[in-house]
């Protein structure tokens, strides 16, 4: 489903006539809620950067979700993961952040940066593997959610567009069961736990014999 279709689909249904800026609200609202509910495998990638001596920060991607993985990676091209903690294991595991070494483990500091411990010795190659944000379907036109998952993109605009209308309480909770069920849908698929030829049908895995 494109973005065009996704529109005609809110307002047929609805049954009434929104503004770009409305429909465009309803989509990116849904959009939000799906994106950080769930961990898409289709939506990741893999960065490099480089964690500086005596540094403890190491700055995160614009459009970064969550980390599936982040690694020291030597020169003869190694890696060394580093185990994701909190910051409060961090400070408590390296109060003085004088204290340099490999680090070890690693934290989200803020929503630009991670934090790691123990503070850096030397700089590092580092590589990240992470779920990242993709551009709205409102500006891209198609997206991965739209073309593979459209019943979770949907429901979830349709939810925020019958609020917008102040529509009836049964009538939000009947579409606010059938996101719950896309949703479920799409967290199997995260899980592992569909076949890639059968999360659109809603077909469940079936142990091999």
């Amino acid at each position: 489903m494109n973005y065009t279709e996704l529109k005609a689909n809110i307002q047929d249904i609805c049954e009434n006539s929104f503004t770009d800026d409305q429909l465009a609200m309803f989509t990116e609202q849904a959009e939000q809620k799906i994106y950080n509910s769930v961990q898409i495998p289709a939506l990741r990638k893999n960065v490099t950067g480089t964690l500086s001596n005596g540094n403890q920060y190491l700055g995160m991607p614009t459009d970064f979700l969550w980390s599936y993985s982040l690694a020291v990676v030597d020169g003869s091209g190694n890696y060394t993961f580093l185990l994701n903690k909190d910051v409060n294991f961090i400070r408590e595991a390296y109060p003085n952040n004088t204290a340099t070494g490999l680090p070890k483990h690693y934290a989200y500091f803020d929503d630009d940066s991670f934090i790691v411990g123990p503070t850096p010795d030397a700089a590092y190659s580092m590589e990240l593997h992470y779920g990242y944000y993709p551009q709205s379907i409102v500006t891209a036109g198609t997206t991965w959610l739209g073309d593979e998952f459209d019943s979770a993109l949907l429901n979830g605009a349709l939810i925020e567009a019958i609020r917008f209308m102040k529509g009836e309480p049964d009538i939000v909770a009947n579409y606010e069961k059938m996101f719950v069920l896309s949703m479920g849908l799409l967290k199997n698929l995260g899980d592992g736990k569909l076949r890639e030829d059968t999360y659109r049908s809603g077909q469940f895995r079936t142990p091999v014999s």
